[in-house]
């Protein structure tokens, strides 16, 4: 079998997923009992996962996510308020698909940016565009952005995500400008993607974040009556011994 010119073929061709599936079947003495179909159907097997793997890793890198976080990995036992049956429908992400929003509420250290970040994880997986933000950081940036000229490109990059987190929202009151800002990013996403917020403030307090009754009133109802709605409570998981500790 001419295994070295089919090889350099394959990578030529970018199939380089078929070229480890034929390595590895090559040197599989039992695959001999097999089928060209069924050898066909193992090559474009590793092909499928080898593409699915690497657009994950694009994804995953361009999302910048704060933190290394899992849906597998959620400690469902501390005492928090987390609704198992609510976060596993979550980490199906079909609530990505319907353009839905979740509103992550409860005080510091009960594990809102790791829940927050272990979803735009698996939203990743399932082949969805995700983009985390801080956001303090991100009002910063728009200041910038709206100084040097950027200020439209960088709203239509935080349009084009699937899965926009806006993590660590509040407590202090908003500035004019970035009342305007957020009514601009909420508006993008209205039918077209999802928000994930999180903050340290109930949701019957962003009023007063927000500031104007007006812009207040039609970013929450843009936000509010499409999202789903988890408020955590109890202490810091970071007062817990090292060892102890799975998310933060």
């Amino acid at each position: 079998m001419l295994t070295h010119p089919t090889l350099d073929t394959l990578h030529a061709l970018g199939l380089h997923g078929c070229a480890k599936g034929f390595k590895d079947l090559a040197a599989d003495t039992a695959a001999t009992a097999l089928s060209h179909a069924e050898w066909l159907g193992l090559l474009l097997d590793h092909e499928v996962t080898l593409r699915r793997q690497k657009r994950f890793e694009a994804r995953a890198r361009r999302a910048k996510l704060r933190q290394s976080a899992a849906v597998e990995d959620v400690d469902y036992r501390a005492a928090r308020g987390l609704d198992r049956s609510l976060f596993l429908k979550l980490a199906t992400c079909q609530w990505l698909r319907d353009h839905r929003h979740l509103i992550l509420c409860g005080p510091t250290g009960v594990g809102k940016s790791w829940l927050a970040c272990a979803l735009g994880h698996k939203a990743c997986r399932e082949d969805f565009s995700v983009l985390y933000h801080r956001v303090p950081r991100l009002l910063a940036a728009l200041d910038l952005a709206r100084g040097d000229g950027r200020y439209a490109k960088l709203l239509a990059s935080l349009a084009r995500a699937d899965l926009l987190i806006l993590d660590d929202w509040g407590p202090e009151p908003m500035a004019a400008d970035h009342r305007r800002d957020l009514l601009e990013i909420v508006e993008d996403r209205c039918g077209r993607g999802s928000l994930l917020i999180t903050s340290q403030v109930p949701v019957d307090r962003w009023y007063e974040i927000i500031g104007d009754p007006t812009l207040a009133d039609a970013i929450l109802d843009r936000i509010v009556h499409a999202a789903y709605r988890i408020d955590l409570s109890g202490d810091s998981l970071r007062k817990r011994r090292p060892e102890q500790i799975e998310e933060a």
